[in-house]
């Protein structure tokens, strides 16, 4: 009886684009595993277990809503400020907590890719899948609770579909950048996390831009001012300076998948000398 093993063969040069490309489709499987795990592993032994990732971002959300509607009055405008901010806050803690996850997710998978092989991209894909579950589960409780928040539920929720998809793209790119660069150098760990503080409140989600006047433009520029604001404009109606905001989303969507590709096909190989 003889075995076949598969030979994972490193070379100078990375593998080619297609070769690449399919070996993570091949890996399909690995990846499911993993998000399963990863989801499963999160909230292991926890009562409410993944109710957790819609309990936390809501209450973030009522706390906003009742105390900048009171400070600075946002609440006296002609669409639904909570669920505006219910909206927004729900998009944000998921790019803020995917985000986390990603950074560290190449290092954090050394333990298994030393034993198992299969591309390191992969431990940067799963915390956006496993993540996505509680995502989608308070897009619905948003959409039960808008008529009691003063907000009609209109075609407008379609737009909810794009923004997910941009969402997760964008989230997607950004990890694969981030947590190739956290390989080699480990205080990126800690960038991502000071920046996600600071651009939460560079990010129109608890004030709308128009607020800030002369600024409010300039926000536009904020990669996750447009996809926040589209599920802002889904669920309450605010449109805003959506158009020129959205598509520096999806520029900046473009730019970081094209380079986190780029990175991870190049330096897959070679992370294991740093891991």
């Amino acid at each position: 009886m003889t075995t076949t093993d598969t030979v994972a063969e490193l070379t100078p040069r990375p593998a080619p684009w297609g070769v690449w490309l399919r070996e993570i489709w091949d890996h399909r499987e690995v990846i499911g595993v993993l998000t399963r795990k990863d989801f499963q592993v999160r909230y292991k032994r926890a009562s409410f277990g993944v109710l957790w990732a819609v309990l936390l971002p809501v209450v973030q959300a009522v706390v906003y809503v009742v105390v900048f509607s009171r400070i600075g009055r946002f609440n006296h405008t002609s669409f639904s400020y909570s669920a505006y901010v219910l909206s927004g806050v729900l998009a944000w803690a998921y790019f803020a907590t995917t985000a986390q996850f990603a950074v560290t997710a190449i290092v954090d998978a050394a333990s298994i890719t030393d034993k198992v092989w299969f591309p390191r991209s992969v431990a940067a894909i799963v915390p956006v899948l496993s993540n996505l579950f509680g995502l989608l589960t308070s897009m619905v409780l948003l959409i039960i609770v808008m008529p009691f928040i003063h907000a009609h539920i209109t075609w407008r929720l379609f737009v909810l579909v794009p923004a997910l998809v941009l969402l997760c793209l964008f989230v997607l790119g950004f990890g694969l950048v981030t947590s190739a660069l956290h390989v080699y150098f480990r205080d990126v760990k800690f960038i991502v996390q000071a920046g996600v503080l600071v651009f939460f409140y560079l990010t129109p989600i608890i004030y709308p831009a128009a607020a800030l006047r002369s600024i409010g433009p300039w926000l536009a520029l904020n990669p996750m001012t447009g996809i926040v604001g589209l599920f802002q404009y889904a669920a309450a109606g605010h449109f805003g300076a959506l158009g020129p905001s959205v598509l520096v989303s999806c520029g900046a969507t473009v730019v970081l998948l094209v380079a986190g590709l780029a990175a991870q096909r190049r330096y897959d190989r070679l992370f294991v000398d740093k891991l």
